[in-house]
């Protein structure tokens, strides 16, 4: 399975953007999908996941309240991103895995599926 990311770029500070994720080459029925985004020289920070059925979420505090997750169907997933700060400037990237999305937030292997990134910058 492969994952494509796309709607990141360049917004001010209190704007929004809407990320997708779609997958291809198999499906993802069963797996759990998440965003993750990533600073150059820093680890990979948990942003939100949602199981495949889209009624079961987890986001990390420093997002809760601004970004929504949508899982629109087996294969793609939004995340709406609100009130966008400086510190959420990063690659975003989409993972796929099997886990619940509560697991998810705190594994630190890798997904099952890990997508390449949308870049996000948000400045002051």
């Amino acid at each position: 399975v492969q994952l494509q990311a796309s709607g990141g770029g360049l917004v001010q500070a209190g704007g929004s953007l809407k990320l997708s994720c779609v997958a291809s080459g198999g499906s993802l029925r069963g797996y759990s999908m998440a965003w993750y985004r990533q600073v150059p020289g820093k680890g990979r920070e948990f942003v939100a996941a949602v199981d495949w059925t889209g009624r079961s979420a987890d986001y990390a505090k420093s997002i809760e309240g601004r970004f929504t997750l949508a899982r629109v169907n087996t294969e793609e997933l939004t995340l709406q991103m609100n009130r966008l700060e400086p510190e959420d400037t990063a690659v975003y990237h989409c993972a796929a895995d099997r886990a619940a999305p509560r697991l998810i937030a705190t594994n630190l292997g890798n997904p099952d599926y890990w997508g390449q990134g949308t870049l996000v910058t948000v400045s002051s």
